[in-house]
C-alpha cells in the first residue's frame, strides 16, 4: 500500500508553513525532504505521523502503519539497551530484537543502562527501536544527529534493509545517505504565503 498524500497545509504554532504538498511512497521507495532549517520539515514528518492535525489535505496509508523517529531518542534511562528494545517490541506486538541489537552495532551493550551511554550510542538505540516495530512505514526527522561516519553507514544500512523488504521511508536529513532507492522533494516550493493582516477601517 502506499502513502497518499494530497493536496496538505500544515501549520506550527497555528501559523500556516506549508500548502500544497503531494507525494505517493510506495513500497521499496524512500523520499528525503530537503528545505533550509525552519521551512517546514518537521511539522509535515508530524502531521504526516498523525502528531498533529492537517490544516486541509489529505493523508492516506499512515496511521498504524507508521514508526516516528525524532530529534529525541525515546529511551528509560534506567533500563538496559536490551530491556528498552524489549519495551517497545512489547509495546508493538513483535519479539524478535536481535536483529536491532546486530544492525546497530549494540552488541556488547546489551547490559548497559541506556542512561550510561553516549550521544552517538543513545541514538543508534533510537533508531534501533524502528526495527521492532514491524511497520512498514518509517517517518524519520534528522535521524543522523549525534552519529559518526561508520554509525551513518549503520543507519543507511538498516533503511536498505528495510527498503529491500517492502518497506519505505520518509525522511528530513542533510546527509546524502546513498539510497539508490529514494527521490529527493524539496519543500522551499510550498512555503504557505505570508497571512495579510486585514485592518478595519474604523481604525484608519
Amino acid at each position: 500500500m502506499d502513502l497518499k498524500v494530497r493536496d496538505l497545509a500544515v501549520a506550527r504554532g497555528g501559523v500556516p508553513v506549508l500548502e500544497g504538498i503531494g507525494f505517493d511512497l510506495g513500497p521499496g521507495r524512500a523520499l528525503v525532504l530537503r528545505g533550509a532549517n525552519g521551512s517546514g520539515k518537521t511539522t509535515l514528518l508530524r502531521t504526516v505521523a498523525g502528531l498533529q492535525p492537517a490544516l486541509s489535505g489529505s493523508i492516506e496509508g499512515a496511521g498504524e502503519r507508521i514508526a516516528y523517529a525524532a530529534h529525541s531518542d525515546g529511551l528509560k534511562t534506567m533500563l538496559s539497551v536490551t530491556e528498552n528494545l524489549r519495551f517497545w517490541a512489547q509495546v508493538f506486538g513483535t519479539s524478535d530484537i536481535g536483529g536491532a541489537l546486530e544492525s546497530f552495532d549494540l552488541a556488547g551493550l546489551e547490559d548497559r543502562a541506556a542512561g550510561t551511554l553516549s550521544a552517538g550510542q543513545k541514538r543508534r538505540l533510537g533508531l534501533a527501536r524502528l526495527m521492532v516495530t514491524g511497520r512498514p512505514v518509517w517517518v524519520l526527522d534528522e535521524p543522523t544527529v549525534s552519529l559518526d561516519a561508520g554509525s551513518v553507514a549503520l543507519f543507511a544500512a538498516a533503511v536498505r534493509r528495510h527498503l529491500g523488504q517492502g518497506g519505505s521511508a520518509l525522511l528530513a536529513t542533510h546527509i546524502d545517505l546513498g539510497l539508490a532507492e529514494a527521490e529527493v522533494l524539496d519543500v522551499t516550493p510550498y512555503r504557505a504565503a505570508p497571512r495579510v493582516a486585514v485592518q478595519d477601517e474604523a481604525f484608519l
